[in-house]
């Protein structure tokens, strides 16, 4: 039997699925690549799905209007903020995510960045590698403890749960921020706090972790304002989106010591410019976007991907429907 077509950009370039990962789409799909359908139209009748890995500069209104068979847009990944979901559904197309793929990685890069910037994991890396002979680390190289202190999650969904029962095993002192609160029993089981005011969070937090969904609510809602609310002593760490977090004012607050420092997985742009200010700081950790970069996690997503294309091209309602 003939595979269902879809399409997505060629294996291992850029914004595309990795060559080591494409079996797992090829078990199931006909692949055909932007380049394929630029040169050759007649495969626009037999896409039935898209493939998005990464950002997706490529999906508009002029290519969907070329795909008069397109049934579903799967993203690998839980934001979807670089998708126009009314648009899509315009056309009588379903998008689906795969956020359940993706949280224990996520939450373990962010317990990573926490350490690392607190124990000055990396500085200690490049003295080891770096020292002149009969040279020792001095207070310079001074961290700060994590357990005990207080972590402040801003956005308490899947992976901001996952962060906390992480941060219960370091023995620390867990608040919260949501647009909801969980129930009682869930804040239990994490020793976690409800705090309904935001900067009420940042005063009292030793560490901040950002895990919200990317929208217009959240763009910058971390800014001047936010920013002199928390420790002098305190740490950032954003896991989530980089446009949560003003960067030009982030780069005010740790150039003025009005926070101790950030550790960053995500930014606007990434990458960031090399002549980038934030790149110069001696307390900035910025890492590529890594939060769902092993393997294993990789792979579930893919294979998330898979489920959701086949459910929607079976007619039925794929597990990670996104509606809006």
């Amino acid at each position: 039997m003939e595979k269902p077509c879809v399409l997505a950009r060629k294996f291992g370039n850029q914004e595309a699925v990795y060559s080591c990962l494409s079996s797992l789409v090829e078990e199931h799909f006909t692949v055909i690549d932007l380049e394929t359908i630029a040169s050759q139209p007649e495969f626009n009748q037999k896409i039935q799905a898209i493939l998005v890995w990464g950002c997706c500069s490529f999906l508009n209104r002029s290519l969907l209007q070329v795909l008069p068979n397109l049934k579903v847009v799967v993203s690998g990944g839980a934001g979807v903020n670089h998708l126009d979901i009314p648009l899509i559904n315009s056309f009588g197309v379903k998008v689906c995510n795969t956020p359940n793929a993706v949280g224990n990685a996520t939450a373990d890069l962010a317990m990573g960045l926490m350490l690392a910037s607190a124990r000055n994991i990396i500085q200690g890396d490049s003295f080891s590698r770096c020292h002149e002979e009969g040279q020792d680390i001095d207070e310079s190289h001074f961290g700060r403890d994590v357990s005990s202190k207080t972590l402040g999650i801003v956005g308490m969904g899947n992976i901001g749960y996952k962060v906390a029962k992480r941060a219960l095993a370091f023995d620390m002192k867990i608040f919260y921020h949501n647009r909801r609160r969980r129930p009682v029993e869930e804040e239990r089981m994490v020793g976690a706090e409800y705090c309904p005011v935001l900067e009420d969070l940042l005063a009292v937090s030793d560490y901040v972790v950002l895990l919200v969904n990317l929208s217009k609510a959240s763009t910058h809602l971390i800014g001047r304002k936010q920013l002199s609310a928390m420790k002098s002593t305190a740490t950032l760490i954003n896991v989530s989106r980089g446009m949560v977090v003003d960067q030009e004012a982030l780069v005010e607050a740790l150039q003025n010591k009005t926070i101790q420092a950030a550790a960053l997985d995500v930014t606007y742009p990434e990458p960031l410019p090399r002549d980038h200010p934030l790149l110069s700081l001696p307390n900035v950790i910025v890492l590529p976007h890594m939060g769902t970069h092993t393997l294993e996690t990789s792979c579930h997503m893919i294979k998330q991907m898979m489920a959701n294309v086949l459910a929607a091209l079976a007619g039925e309602t794929p597990p990670d429907e996104v509606i809006v």
